[in-house]
């Protein structure tokens, strides 16, 4: 009979790293709701929490944790996050915080600022942290906040996440007009031609 190997094949890596993720952002939001600071959870994160809410299966894994903040409450989130063990870097112009002295910046959390853009050439800057609603664990952002900001981003991986949420149900073919321009007719096309 062959000898079991202890070496972890590729599925079961994934499924942890699909578990850190989680464990990282329980650990980061729990920490910025014991210290009473506003935030909402967004990015892959909250495209999961929307899309399990209609199926479960249809959820995707991402690598890293994206929160939003108010830029006045640094300090304190700073202050909350340290204190359950994440490093802040200062990586791509991009506030992070590293779970641990030898966490990586790709999966770090990752703090966005409301009312300001992520890039300067954005046409949008992103939503208030009320735009945001209590889910079972954390503050997470609202579904028209999350698209918004998704549209603002299109990237590869928002234009997914956003099919992602036409294919359950949760958006529908009269949501581009509650966008402006060029924001509505993003999406537009993703429902004239979703594959591509």
């Amino acid at each position: 009979m062959a000898e079991a190997t202890t070496a972890l094949v590729g599925w079961e890596k994934a499924l942890m790293a699909a578990e850190k993720v989680k464990e990282r952002m329980r650990r980061a939001t729990q920490a910025l709701d014991a210290a009473g600071v506003r935030y909402a959870v967004v990015g892959g994160n909250a495209v999961a929490e929307w899309v399990a809410r209609i199926d479960e299966g249809a959820v995707r894994n991402t690598r890293d944790v994206d929160i939003l903040i108010q830029r006045a409450d640094f300090d304190a989130v700073r202050e909350a996050l340290e204190t359950v063990g994440f490093y802040h870097y200062f990586v791509a112009d991009i506030d992070t915080f590293i779970d641990g002295p030898t966490g990586m910046p790709s999966s770090g959390i990752h703090l966005l600022y409301a009312g300001e853009k992520v890039l300067p050439n954005d046409l949008h800057t992103l939503p208030g942290i009320d735009e945001s609603e209590r889910a079972a664990e954390f503050q997470v952002i609202d579904l028209p906040a999350l698209l918004k900001m998704k549209l603002i981003a299109w990237r590869l991986k928002d234009r997914v996440h956003l099919l992602d949420m036409i294919g359950v149900g949760l958006i529908d073919s009269t949501w581009p007009t509650r966008f402006p321009p060029p924001l509505g007719g993003r999406l537009q096309q993703l429902f004239d031609n979703p594959n591509g």
